[in-house]
């Protein structure tokens, strides 16, 4: 998520403040929201003990989670990728399991799958690593549609059906899926409706010069990545809980709203784009504003909260045209201009 804005910190913008609601239940749900605010707030600090930078993809991860979203890293190899959602697992006093994604990959290794059992002459059900709070699904276009299908019902109705049973996941529940971006060759591409399953879209860079220099003189000193001790659960379920229920509250203009929609339609307008933002990409996009805003102090929407937050909400949900991009055009480009020409409430 390439953005200036930083976790905690007011995006600007303007809007009308509603007020907010009084009375000891009102004040005790306040200082809750308060509370969990500071928690996540602090997360940062603590992946920072393990991973150098990467800020804003932690701040696009907490967004995902106050959202119950789902996410897709996009990086080359080597850039910590599994080593962040590890850490911030543990940060977050989380499960976390991790499934490299192979050709020969079978549904159910994820999911799970029935065992016959000699000792009872009964099959019973083995739960596979998506029964987990963050689940790593480490290069997932490498894995045939087949595999990558059985995320679907997971990652949208929060179950797993086995013979007609429907066995609910945890709460909560979040697939971090990884993308090479450089590397194609005997991979299988996310289909749009697959793609259209995650709320966003995270590109995960290289350090930069001084970032780079830092982690090498963390590993002269002995620093180990398999060995996360230093790091420190800060919040948990319950302040993830108490997020998302301040993230409801937050209000949103009718004229903010409008400025979504319209942002969404001009995608299907665009003579560069031959597949555009989807309705279910509009809620996307409400949806990461209203959370940021919150992140950000505060309990409104601001038309800069969605423009913070469109690239990496909806840059996986639209589709070049062919000859746009032999010219060169990328989905972030086009939606830069797109954020540039349609015009923002005031």
């Amino acid at each position: 998520m390439n953005h200036p804005v930083e976790l905690g910190k007011d995006g600007g913008g303007s809007a009308v403040d509603t007020g907010q609601a009084s009375g000891p239940a009102a004040e005790e749900a306040r200082h809750r929201a308060e509370t969990a605010r500071a928690a996540l707030t602090a997360l940062r600090g603590e992946v920072a003990k393990t991973v150098v930078g990467q800020d804003s993809v932690v701040t696009g991860l907490v967004i995902a989670l106050l959202c119950r979203g789902h996410v897709l890293l996009e990086g080359v190899p080597g850039t910590a990728k599994t080593l962040l959602i590890k850490t911030l697992s543990r940060a977050l006093d989380l499960d976390f399991k991790r499934v490299q994604f192979t050709p020969d990959l079978m549904p159910g290794d994820v999911t799970g799958s029935l065992v016959y059992d000699n000792r009872t002459s009964e099959f019973e059900y083995r739960e596979g690593p998506v029964f987990t709070n963050l689940l790593l699904a480490d290069e997932i276009n490498r894995t045939p549609p087949k595999t990558q299908a059985s995320l679907l019902e997971a990652m949208e109705e929060r179950q797993v059906s086995v013979e007609g049973d429907a066995r609910p996941l945890p709460d909560p529940f979040m697939v971090c899926a990884t993308q090479n971006p450089i590397e194609y060759e005997g991979t299988y591409p996310l289909p749009e409706a697959q793609l259209d399953r995650f709320l966003v879209k995270l590109t995960v860079p290289v350090p930069s010069r001084d970032e780079e220099i830092a982690m090498l003189q963390r590993h002269a000193g002995g620093f180990d990545p398999r060995d996360l001790s230093a790091v420190r659960p800060v919040a948990g379920p319950e302040e993830l809980a108490a997020g998302r229920a301040a993230v409801r509250a937050v209000h949103l203009d009718p004229k903010v709203a409008a400025y979504v929609v319209d942002l969404c339609r001009a995608t299907r307008q665009s003579p560069s784009l031959q597949l555009g933002v989807s309705p279910r990409g509009a809620t996307a996009l409400l949806a990461t504003s209203r959370a940021w805003a919150w992140l950000s102090g505060r309990d409104y929407v601001t038309p800069d909260d969605v423009k913070a937050l469109a690239r990496p909400t909806l840059r996986h949900r639209v589709q070049l045209r062919p000859e746009a991009e032999l010219e060169g055009a990328t989905a972030d480009g086009v939606l830069e201009g797109i954020l540039a020409h349609v015009p923002a409430p005031r």
